[in-house]
């Protein structure tokens, strides 16, 4: 049955409550709303909700050092504080996503930003080591749920603009990202350990929003109950479907290693290389990010324009030229270059997503799982790895090495044509 654009099957208003009837777009293997503004309204609360959640992530690293003092903890302490989280943030969330696929839970994005609530409310009061373990853990496990549930909800929500939907998410955990240290610096490190606590604030504004977002959730199923199931046959044989999974995941840890070279370790680089401040080096890290926030916000709609292995392509390979001469550069064609690469190399998380989702369809949760739990995890092993490599090495070392990980881009060549994904 078709719907008249502006009003629902009973004659009245669309409200961002109020689903109207799905139709299938090429390639999505999902039906989604009609592109509406209260649709889209559920998009820009699900990437300020991301933006909470991932202030709230990231701020728990940035407070180790207060902590590793606080607790006389060993670096081997701190490490197993990060597996902690790591665990249940990233391992986690591909078997919730799987798990809610096939047993959709109507209220699980404000549940599990309740765990987030609790593991902050825990690490705030903690007196003993082991309780800051089960902080991380309850921190890590609302991670876990949010990703997954909410990247399906902002692809239900896209009115067939898929990858517009999942670069306004992503650009909220973007930010957050930065955010999180930042927000440490200036509350938690002058108030104490204590002063965790005002974060729950957050927590519970994202828990009142997406209290909200998942009443939309519910009515989008119960008005989807009486339209014919979305199909997941397959575009390709099963196994070319894994193949893909595999080269997508690859691209993904290309990605994800070039870009924990940056937040990680960037200050230190242009530090020793250009004996700039501490000051002057923020500044340029915050360059970078900045332009890794518009790279995210602007593959999505490019994507959806080109096609999302257009944008994998220009992404991953095309920013090959700049890395190569980074480690060559001086300091103002550095700040240009960064620019460049920031931008260029955060358009392809989105695409990623997307394309991913295209090649299994009715698994939207599964997938956002492995990838966002994937980049995550390898984000942080790679954090580990290249830190060992510099010690031994030096940091402009670590800078030369990973110039050269964009050539694998040309793993894209194997990914398989859209159209045939339609």
């Amino acid at each position: 049955m078709n719907v008249m654009p502006g009003k629902t099957a009973a004659g009245g208003p669309i409200d961002a409550a109020t689903p109207v009837a799905a139709t299938s777009t090429m390639g999505a293997g999902s039906a989604g709303v009609a592109a509406t503004p209260a649709a889209m309204s559920i998009v820009l609360a699900l990437s300020l909700c991301h933006f909470l959640n991932d202030t709230m992530q990231s701020m728990l690293s940035a407070i180790y050092p207060m902590l590793k003092d606080n607790y006389a903890l060993t670096f081997g302490q701190i490490g197993l504080l990060t597996f902690t989280f790591q665990f249940t943030a990233s391992l986690l969330q591909p078997v919730i996503g799987a798990y809610t696929d096939k047993r959709p839970v109507g209220y699980a994005l404000p549940v599990g930003m309740g765990f987030t609530f609790a593991g902050l409310m825990l690490l705030a009061v903690a007196g003993h080591y082991w309780l800051l373990l089960a902080a991380a853990s309850l921190v890590g496990l609302g991670s876990a749920v949010f990703h997954p549930e909410s990247s399906r909800i902002a692809r239900l929500a896209s009115g067939g603009k898929h990858g517009t939907a999942q670069s306004i998410f992503q650009l909220g955990g973007n930010f957050g990202t930065a955010a999180g240290p930042l927000l440490a610096a200036f509350i938690v490190v002058p108030g104490g350990q204590s002063s965790v606590a005002w974060f729950c604030l957050a927590a519970l504004c994202g828990m009142v929003i997406l209290t909200w977002v998942s009443r939309w959730y519910g009515n989008y199923r119960r008005a989807a109950a009486g339209r014919p199931s979305v199909s997941t046959l397959l575009a390709h044989s099963r196994g070319r479907v894994i193949f893909t999974l595999a080269v997508l995941a690859l691209l993904v840890f290309t990605k994800n290693i070039y870009m924990a070279s940056f937040t990680s370790y960037y200050t230190f680089y242009v530090i020793e290389r250009f004996n700039v401040s501490v000051q002057d080096a923020q500044l340029l890290l915050f360059l970078f990010l900045g332009a890794a926030a518009v790279g995210t916000i602007a593959g999505g709609p490019i994507g959806d324009r080109i096609g999302t292995k257009s944008v994998i392509w220009v992404s991953i390979l095309g920013v090959l030229p700049f890395t190569l001469m980074l480690p060559y550069a001086d300091l103002f064609w550095t700040s240009v270059l960064t620019v460049i690469i920031g931008m260029v190399l955060a358009s392809a998380f989105p695409a990623i997503v997307v394309f991913a989702q295209e090649m299994v369809p009715g698994r939207v949760g599964l997938i956002a799982g492995l990838f966002f739990g994937f980049a995550f995890g390898m984000g942080g092993i790679a954090a580990a790895v290249l830190g060992q490599v510099a010690d031994v090495k030096g940091i402009e070392y670590v800078y030369t090495v990973c110039s050269y990980l964009p050539f694998l881009g040309l793993l894209t060549i194997f990914l398989p044509s859209q159209r045939r994904m339609a």
